[in-house]
């Protein structure tokens, strides 16, 4: 979307690649080609009179895949009624009814919209006891021989490597079985389930024996979060400590992934290592930045030597020498360098990330919680408002459900004793702090939080949003909470995104009217708002593109929360002084309810502050080493250039 991955292509491209591996732009085009494949074989057995057999996985990769067929069925007549199923996997325990469970994924995106037979349809019961499992199990393997083995096998994997819910250290060999579950990989569900500690620790799954059985395998892998464990499923050796690496003995495995999660792929990554290819300024930049920090050198003291002995004489023979190389790529990277975020005013700007005029600008700055604003791009933040910008900040959900019920309780406690001192109305206080506390304790899991509690959650973070930007000095009628629909559901899973959101965002553009725009690139959200906000935004900028204002509005992009830009993606870097970063982490402070251990941490332990600082101080350190200036820290940003009909999908 920003800078797309140069994806080597041609005669040896994928010759460290040990499966074959189809990359696709987006998952949308990536699923019609894996449904069509799946619509002909179903076609070609009710044509001879037999049945299909399809494993089927669950997990956030195949969603897109079960709409497609979904989609097939109700417009092009695909029947299901040839089709028997086996899914991979279910927690244990688990109620059949219970949203977590797998049971209930399937019904909700594929099962309850075609017309398979339910005699049919065959998920592992997650209601068993413990005496019971492995009957269970036996039975399921025997299933799966007597409808003559798996035509098809979909599969999605785990960043530990996993299977179905084979963790590392299952056999090549294990069969349908009882597994404890890893805790990366519960982790990774305790978004869904609201705390790890509420994630079944134990799964039933199919073995990876079983799954070797399948007469063919698909794997799907979307998002940057699943390229590292791509790279070493398709690059690396065999190994139980990844027991996805077992498919390459497989002798029909197909790897379906688009292209940020073939990123870290050799032939993504390090394209000049496998084939010759066309240079680019980006690509130039990435593969200069790459050089240096492999043999340890600033820019401008790479030598010719450095070049050839690592697989990059061609650039060499192109420019002639290492030295002027070296000089484009500093030139570059150090124009990437601005202290004036907004544009310098009568200043030369003909280097510069951002134009000069007009100044000041209206800005602003979208967030897709209430605090990722400051913790992204806080010391930018504080410099536009500082250079004079008109500087709005717009919210694009509430954050409710990232409020821990402890630290609400104590607010309202703080509310009862400040309202019994003002001689306020104490009795309405008291009865809403009751009612308050008694939704806390029969809150269930399975069940959305109650509208009231999520009323008094969404007021906090808004006091803490409003507090954060009258530190940094934004008035309140420039702070905007748009509470888009999609999120407002009371629990983790979310509605998908409609109309309704655009339509917000769009009459917030065209009330503002900004010269300039930053917003949340961070599709490494474990728990996908980040990437549903951003299409929001992209779907709103095709409605507004023919206005006037839009083609002299620049868009920036900050990465997210959760890591940071990579240097050869990087438009704009703006250095932070140490007292700016004191003002970032204040203002990141303004929002308690998220310090001292915050709802959903994601993996890092440490604080969202010491996060921040720490990334920001590194990207410093890269820059410094490359050759730049030494700033104590830096946030980076990836200009978007539209184009009509950009979305996610």
């Amino acid at each position: 979307m920003i800078t797309k991955n140069y994806i080597a292509k041609g005669e040896g491209a994928d010759r460290l690649e040990k499966v074959p591996v189809q990359i696709y732009e987006k998952p949308s085009e990536a699923v019609k080609a894996v449904a069509q494949e799946m619509a002909t074989l179903i076609r070609e057995k009710t044509a001879k009179g037999k049945k299909c057999v399809l494993g089927l996985a669950t997990g956030s990769s195949p969603i897109k895949l079960y709409q497609e067929l979904v989609r097939m069925h109700r417009e092009e007549g695909l029947s299901f009624k040839n089709v028997i199923t086996f899914n991979l996997d279910e927690y244990l325990p688990m109620q059949k009814e219970s949203e977590h469970s797998y049971h209930y994924f399937m019904h909700h995106h594929l099962f309850d919209h075609i017309d398979i037979d339910p005699q049919n349809i065959h998920i592992p019961d997650g209601t068993l006891k413990n005496e019971e499992i492995e009957d269970f199990c036996k039975t399921y393997e025997q299933a799966i021989e007597a409808a003559g083995g798996i035509d098809i096998q979909i599969l999605g994997i785990g960043r530990t490597g996993h299977i179905g819910f084979n963790e590392p250290g299952s056999s090549m060999t294990s069969k349908t079985r009882m597994v404890y579950l890893n805790e990366l990989t519960m982790k990774d569900a305790s978004g869904d389930f609201g705390g790890i500690d509420k994630v079944p620790a134990r799964a039933i799954t199919m073995g990876v024996g079983t799954i070797m059985k399948s007469h063919k395998i698909i794997l799907m892998a979307w998002g940057e979060n699943k390229a590292p464990i791509v790279k070493k499923t398709v690059e690396g050796g065999i190994t139980d400590s990844v027991p996805a690496t077992f498919l390459q003995t497989h002798p029909n495995v197909q790897f379906v992934i688009d292209e940020s999660a073939a990123e870290e792929l050799t032939r993504a990554n390090l394209p000049w290592l496998v084939s010759k290819v066309e240079w680019s300024d980006k690509l130039i930049r990435k593969a200069v930045i790459w050089l240096c920090q492999k043999v340890n050198k600033p820019i401008l003291k790479i030598e010719n030597k450095d070049y050839t002995d690592n697989g990059m004489s061609d650039l060499i023979k192109t420019f002639g020498s290492a030295n002027k190389v070296n000089i484009q790529v500093f030139n570059d990277l150090q124009h990437t360098i601005t202290g004036w975020p907004g544009g310098k005013p009568n200043a030369d700007d003909s280097t510069r990330p951002e134009r000069a005029t007009p100044y000041p600008k209206r800005v602003l700055i979208f967030s897709p919680h209430p605090d990722d604003d400051v913790i992204s791009m806080g010391g930018t933040f504080a410099r536009l408002v500082e250079q004079g910008h008109e500087v709005h900040v717009a919210y694009e959900t509430s954050g409710s459900i990232a409020v821990l019920d402890d630290y609400l309780y104590q607010q309202m406690d703080i509310a009862c004793s400040f309202t019994k001192l003002s001689g306020g109305d104490l009795s309405a206080m008291e009865k809403a702090f009751k009612q308050m506390k008694k939704d806390i304790e029969l809150k269930k899991l399975d069940e959305p939080e109650s509208s009231d509690l999520l009323k008094y959650k969404a007021a906090l973070r808004r006091a803490e949003a409003r507090g954060a930007d009258r530190y940094l000095g934004v008035p309140e009628e420039r702070v905007h909470f748009l509470n888009l629909p999609f999120y407002e559901t009371g629990t983790v899973k979310k509605n998908p995104l409609g109309q309704a959101d655009v339509d917000i965002i769009v009459k917030l553009l065209r009330e503002v009217k900004p010269h300039q725009i930053y917003a949340a690139g961070d599709l490494a959200d474990p728990h996908g708002t980040h990437g549903v906000c951003l299409d929001a935004i992209l779907r709103a900028y095709n409605v507004v593109d023919g206005d006037d204002w839009f083609k002299e509005c620049n868009t920036w992009w900050y990465r997210g929360a959760w890591m940071e830009w990579e240097i050869e993606k990087v438009d704009m870097a703006v250095p932070i002084s140490p007292a700016e970063l004191a003002i970032k982490r204040k203002a990141i402070y303004k929002h308690g309810s998220q310090n001292n251990g915050p709802a959903f941490p994601g993996d890092d332990p440490r604080e969202f502050w010491q996060r921040a600082e720490d990334r920001n101080r590194n990207t410093a350190d890269i820059y410094n080493r490359l050759g730049m200036a030494e700033y104590e820290a830096i946030e980076v940003f990836a200009k978007y250039v539209h184009k009509h009909g950009d979305t996610l999908k």
